[in-house]
């Protein structure tokens, strides 16, 4: 599948031209939510103990369920109105993972720079799904 945008779809440092995307993993918007992911992952092993069943696990769950249906919507792409769908639940996922971060800020698990740059992360992977989302047929081919 090509992809006409940088958006989504090619690496870093590519420039507007076409290249061919082989795996989700060569999605920019997939590198960007994986690299949050675990780094929400290593912040998250700081949270107190009391919160390992519910802050801690819910928002590596959900930050790492963004990569995850990136992944299933890029499998199932053949089907446009699908691959929409999916990427509607990255979206969501993504949300989710911002409001976990609230969280943490206000209970001062995290300090306001670090809320404020992965929170920012999340809202660049939202302009990028729009942008996939926009110009599904590159995708859905």
């Amino acid at each position: 599948m090509k992809s006409g945008n940088n958006e989504g779809g090619a690496a870093k440092g590519e420039g507007r031209g076409t290249k061919r995307i082989n795996s989700v993993r060569d999605l920019e918007v997939y590198k960007i939510a994986f690299d949050t992911a675990m780094e929400i992952f290593e912040i998250s092993k700081r949270f107190p103990n009391e919160e390992k069943y519910s802050l801690t696990d819910q928002i590596r769950r959900s930050s790492r369920s963004v990569c995850a249906n990136l992944a299933e919507g890029w499998r199932k792409r053949r089907y446009k109105a699908v691959f929409i769908n999916k990427l509607s639940d990255v979206a969501q996922e993504a949300a989710e993972t911002q409001t976990w971060l609230e969280f943490a800020l206000r209970c001062n698990y995290v300090s306001e720079e670090m809320f404020e740059k992965l929170d920012e992360r999340y809202e660049h992977v939202f302009a990028m799904l729009i942008s996939m989302e926009r110009k599904v047929d590159s995708f859905c081919k």
